[in-house]
């Protein structure tokens, strides 16, 4: 029960990496806010976190707004009264190189990507300076160090979380709130499944492709992740701060002969 008694936000916990970290936290003692822009997912999550024996609510919000992130927030402190973890999980992908992107459609992947982390700090960290006590993990990519063909707005979206997440360390230390990032390789996600189905003639083809970029020779999977947030989420982390965390089989810091 590495999170006996704690209050974790996840966002974006409807389906995914969200959705396995929130059933993992509740697994591991945590009560969860599981928050999606789709309610339906969100429920979702919500009874699957019940059914196994753990404690979560529903609140649905919107990373990119500030009054649905605002409200979010204070519904959390009236009802628990204080938010221990804070895992901003949500967010989009981008396809296309530099020149190939539309401004509308670079505006959308930094509004969610970005914005998205930036909001719920914004309203979270003055509670957790409060306690003096917090853990918040923000999830970047690898391709935030390495770039990945035709990936401009994306890359640029996970880099800015990356330096943003250091940033906020040296800022917070003093309050004893701990910030850090995930870096994860390609993960089979229901939105990546999905992307590969509506994007390529032979998606098993791609998948193949995919596996190539990591010494691992395979994808990861969102429990992967999940098991890297708990770690950040955990007192088991409590010497990393403004860290990277790369949850990549080897897409980094290796290549394939």
């Amino acid at each position: 029960m590495r999170l006996n008694n704690k209050i974790a936000v996840i966002t974006g916990s409807g389906s995914g990496i969200g959705q396995s970290s929130a059933l993992l936290f509740a697994q591991e003692g945590a009560t969860v806010v599981v928050n999606d822009l789709q309610a339906e997912k969100g429920q979702e999550t919500v009874e699957l976190i019940k059914q196994a024996g753990g404690s979560a609510v529903f609140v649905q919000a919107d990373v990119t707004d500030p009054a649905s992130v605002q409200a979010l927030v204070d519904q959390v402190i009236a009802q628990f009264g204080r938010i221990d973890i804070l895992f901003n999980n949500a967010g989009i992908s981008g396809v296309g190189a530099l020149h190939e992107v539309e401004p509308d459609a670079w505006d959308r992947v930094v509004n969610v990507n970005v914005r998205g982390v930036f909001l719920p700090c914004k309203y979270v960290l003055p509670h957790m300076m409060e306690r003096r006590a917090g853990a918040i993990i923000n999830m970047s990519s690898c391709i935030a160090e390495i770039g990945l063909a035709r990936r401009a707005s994306y890359a640029a979206t996970k880099g800015a979380v990356l330096a943003l997440t250091k940033q906020m360390q040296v800022d917070y230390a003093q309050y004893k709130i701990r910030v850090n990032a995930l870096l994860p390789g390609t993960i089979m996600t229901p939105f990546v499944e999905n992307y590969l189905r509506t994007s390529y003639d032979d998606p098993e083809e791609a998948i193949e492709g995919l596996k190539k970029r990591q010494l691992s020779g395979d994808l990861g999977r969102p429990e992967d992740v999940a098991r890297a947030a708990l770690f950040l989420a955990s007192d088991e982390s409590s010497f990393m701060m403004g860290s990277p965390l790369y949850i990549d089989g080897g897409a980094v810091f290796g290549k394939n002969a």
